[in-house]
C-alpha cells in the first residue's frame, strides 16, 4: 500500500466522516488528501502569496477591514462566512514572526471600527509583535480608518492616509432601541423579573431612567478617555487644542487629520510599501499576503481577506450591532441601512 507514501502524507478526514480516496496504480500508489466535505467549517491553512516585487526579504501586507470584532460570522449550516478580525490578525502575526525573511508589516486598513475590546486586543497584538521582533509596522488607511480602526492604526510606527481617507470619530457608542411604545400598540407587556434595580439597564423593552443614562454615559466617558489618552501617547505631535477638537467624535478628512498630526503623511499604498522597506533597511523586497485557498490575492489592492466595507460602510445585522446583547463600540456607523442589516449594493 505504498508504506513510504503513507508515512509521508497525513490523511485528513472531515467532521462528517467522509473518507479520502486511494488510487492504486501499477508500480505505486497516490494518496489524495484534503477535506472532502463541502459544508465543513474547518479553516484551511494560510498560504503565502507574492503580489508584488522580488528579492529574498518580504513585507507582509495585513488587512484590517470591515467591522472589527472577536467573533466569527456564521452563515447557514454553521459555515463560517468571515472569521473574527482578532483571530485572523493574531494568526498572521504569528506566521510572520516565525519567518525571519518578513522584515516589515504594512497594515492595510479599510474599516469603520468595531468593538472596544477587539480594537484594543489588535492594538496590543501589534505592539507585542513589534516588541518581540523589532520589525516596523506602517499603517495605510484606504477609504476609511475611523474610530476602532484608527485605534488599531495607533500601534503603527507611521500612519499614512490616502488623499480621500475618512478618519477620526474618536469616541464610543452603545447602540440601542426603545421598543416600549411599539409594544404598547400591539398589546405586548414587559414581564422582566430582576434582582437588582439596575440589572436590566439599557433594556429595549422599557424607557431608560435618568440614573441609568448617567451610569452608561460615565462608562462610555471612561472608554473615550482611554482612547484619547492613547492618541496623546502615540501621537505626541497632537496639541492640546487638537485633542479638544477631536474629543467630540467628529470625522476628519486626510488633510484635517494631517494638520492635527493624527497621521504622518498622505500617500498611496505603493509609497507606504517603500516607507516600510526603508524603515526595515531593505532595498528590495517581495510584498506578500497570507490567504486561505479560497481567498484571492493577486495585487496590492486585492480585496481584503476580511472583506472591505461596501458603499454604505458596513453590512451588519442586529446581532452584529449588539442590539440583542449590548456592546460598547469604537465605531462610526451613520448608515440606517447598515444599522438594520438591509442588503448593501
Amino acid at each position: 500500500m505504498c508504506a513510504a507514501t503513507l508515512r509521508t502524507y497525513a490523511l485528513r478526514v472531515s467532521a462528517a466522516g467522509l473518507g479520502a480516496a486511494l488510487l492504486t496504480l501499477a508500480g505505486g500508489c497516490v494518496l489524495i488528501t484534503g477535506t472532502l466535505n463541502p459544508f465543513s467549517n474547518e479553516p484551511q491553512p494560510l498560504q503565502e502569496h507574492v503580489v508584488f516585487g522580488e528579492g529574498r526579504d518580504k513585507i507582509l501586507m495585513l488587512d484590517v477591514s470591515k467591522m472589527i470584532g472577536s467573533e466569527d460570522e456564521e452563515g447557514a449550516l454553521g459555515i463560517i462566512r468571515r472569521e473574527s478580525t482578532t483571530a485572523r490578525v493574531r494568526e498572521e502575526l504569528e506566521m510572520a514572526a516565525n519567518d525571519d525573511r518578513v522584515r516589515a508589516v504594512v497594515l492595510r486598513i479599510n474599516s469603520p471600527g468595531g468593538t472596544v475590546t477587539a480594537s484594543d486586543i489588535i492594538f496590543h497584538q501589534l505592539m507585542r509583535f513589534k516588541k518581540d521582533t523589532g520589525r516596523p509596522v506602517v499603517a495605510q488607511m484606504l477609504d476609511m480608518g475611523t474610530s476602532g480602526a484608527y485605534y488599531v492604526a495607533l500601534a503603527a510606527d507611521e500612519i499614512v492616509a490616502t488623499p480621500t481617507t475618512v478618519t477620526g470619530s474618536i469616541g464610543v457608542v452603545m447602540y440601542g432601541v426603545n421598543l416600549s411604545g411599539l409594544m404598547d400598540k400591539v398589546g405586548i407587556r414587559n414581564q422582566t423579573i430582576k434582582a437588582g434595580a439596575l440589572k436590566d439597564m439599557g433594556s429595549p423593552l422599557r424607557p431608560m431612567t435618568p440614573q441609568e443614562d448617567t451610569i452608561l454615559h460615565d462608562v462610555l466617558k471612561q472608554m473615550q478617555d482611554r482612547f484619547l489618552e492613547l492618541v496623546r501617547e502615540r501621537r505626541p505631535g497632537l496639541t492640546a487644542e487638537g485633542a479638544q477638537t477631536i474629543a467630540d467624535g467628529r470625522i476628519l478628512t486626510a488633510e484635517q487629520a494631517l494638520a492635527l498630526n493624527l497621521v504622518d503623511r498622505i500617500g498611496y499604498l505603493d509609497d507606504t510599501l517603500r516607507v516600510a522597506g526603508a524603515r526595515a533597511g531593505v532595498e528590495e523586497a517581495r510584498v506578500v499576503m497570507y490567504r486561505r485557498p479560497q481567498e484571492f490575492a493577486e495585487t496590492i489592492y486585492s480585496r481584503g481577506a476580511l472583506h472591505a466595507p461596501q458603499i454604505n460602510l458596513v453590512n451588519l445585522d442586529f446581532a452584529g450591532l449588539g442590539l440583542a446583547s449590548p456592546q460598547f463600540m469604537y465605531m462610526w456607523l451613520p448608515s440606517v441601512e447598515a444599522a438594520v442589516g438591509f442588503p448593501q449594493h
